[in-house]
């Protein structure tokens, strides 16, 4: 009797604990930047040319949730922005990585409108 009664308590024990887990640490769907109020979605392009530094993320985080300013959910606070030679930002903008190459990321739509 005390066996099943353990067995049944750490049962319990792990399906709560997986719960509250899950709860916590809720990931998006997608990666993207948040840029003047809209967010693009990260493409697997890169681009050669950029033009000029639009602006940079000026908050991370990786749980989902709702943000304000230049967010992100993959890159870190001070990552810059860039305008992309002969695209309208309407339409996309380039990431810097770190390794100095340019992510292209299309614009989705006004950010929280989703």
């Amino acid at each position: 009797m005390r066996l099943k009664y353990y067995f049944f308590s750490v049962v319990i024990a792990i399906v709560f604990l997986s719960g509250c887990s899950n709860a916590i640490n809720k990931s998006w769907a997608f990666g993207f930047v948040v840029w003047d109020g809209y967010i693009y979605q990260l493409s697997d392009e890169y681009v050669d040319e950029v033009d000029e530094e639009i602006g940079k993320v000026t908050r991370y985080s990786d749980t989902e949730g709702t943000y304000y300013g230049n967010f992100s959910n993959v890159y870190e606070k001070g990552t810059k922005y860039y305008a992309m030679r002969g695209i309208s930002t309407e339409e996309a903008i380039a990431i810097e990585e770190e390794d100095g190459m340019y992510r292209k990321a299309i614009r989705d739509g006004k950010y929280g409108e989703k």
